[in-house]
């Protein structure tokens, strides 16, 4: 049976709020709470400059941790529509549903009059990308590639929605938790890591993931970091020559590793480290990201352990 591995609490380092204020001064910069509830603007993802006329009263979230990141920002009572997987927080779960990963229905969301969409880029099916704007309504287009992008995205929620003082508590509490983990992490050992993102077909993840990056991050080196596809498929035989030493999957499927017990062969096998993640953290991207990363870096720190030769 996989581990299940389990939250291990945030690091508590010295130097990692003296860090903190130093490399996200600015990112907690920006415009007055005044200013920003005048007319809120700023900039999105895709590097478009987004102006509001006041702050949003009518928000909808098109993906399942733009949502969470609208409560995280304290405009979770501003959203009048959100898409299906939208479950987290308990909140969200009465509002009306606007479409899922596959499409939006425009005409559901026109109804709801929003003066503000929340959309996931890379998550809008391309046909509706163009039609979304066509709607005429103000649109922040969101791409997270790094770790801390998610504490930017709370705080542009929270500019946009005139609830900043919220949005930066959240965004500074976060920093602080990502810069303690890094911190922790720096230099150790190097841990070989399989992503397992799906059995049938097996996929994983590429170098230019965001999970990539917390692999990094905990000291791991993603056996796959080499290709370029954000979630390739690659042969078992492949994954068999780079010879992992953790092999990792987030889903509720506790049988989703099963079959690597098959090739005792494996790193990973013969030490016991096929570890089941929790999947509301890491891959959504939202709120409990760093959850998920806590768990990730407890996963290797314990295959670094058992790896290290006794002494």
């Amino acid at each position: 049976m996989p581990v299940r591995a389990q939250d291990p609490g945030p690091a508590a380092l010295n130097g990692a709020r003296r860090r903190l204020l130093l490399a996200g001064a600015a990112l907690l910069g920006g415009p007055s709470a005044h200013a920003a509830a005048a007319a809120p603007q700023v900039r999105d993802d895709s590097g478009a400059e987004l102006h509001l006329r006041a702050p949003a009263r009518r928000i909808v979230a098109l993906s399942p941790q733009l949502v969470e990141l609208c409560f995280a920002a304290g405009a979770g009572s501003r959203l009048v529509g959100v898409v299906r997987g939208a479950d987290q927080p308990a909140a969200a779960r009465h509002l009306p549903r606007v479409g899922d990963a596959f499409g939006i229905n425009l005409e559901a969301l026109a109804m709801l009059r929003p003066d503000l969409i929340l959309a996931w880029r890379s998550g809008t099916p391309p046909r509706q990308l163009a039609a979304l704007r066509r709607l005429g309504i103000p649109v922040y287009w969101s791409e997270t590639r790094r770790l801390r992008d998610i504490a930017t995205t709370v705080l542009r929620i929270g500019t946009l929605a005139g609830t900043e003082t919220i949005a930066r508590a959240w965004a500074a509490s976060y920093l602080r938790r990502l810069h303690a983990l890094r911190d922790a992490e720096r230099g150790a050992p190097p841990v070989r890591v399989f992503w397992q993102v799906w059995p049938h077909p097996l996929m994983t993840i590429g170098g230019v993931q965001l999970i990539d990056r917390a692999i990094r991050l905990c000291g791991g080196v993603n056996v796959f970091a080499g290709l370029a596809a954000s979630a390739p498929q690659v042969s078992r035989e492949a994954v068999l020559q780079r010879d992992p030493q953790l092999i990792v999957a987030a889903t509720p499927d506790t049988h989703a590793l099963q079959g690597w017990k098959e090739f005792p062969q494996l790193s990973a096998v013969r030490h016991d480290r096929l570890v089941l993640l929790d999947p509301e953290g890491l891959p959504r991207m939202g709120a409990h990201t760093l959850d998920g990363v806590m768990q990730l870096c407890q996963a290797v720190a314990t295959t670094r352990r058992r790896l290290a030769p006794a002494g």
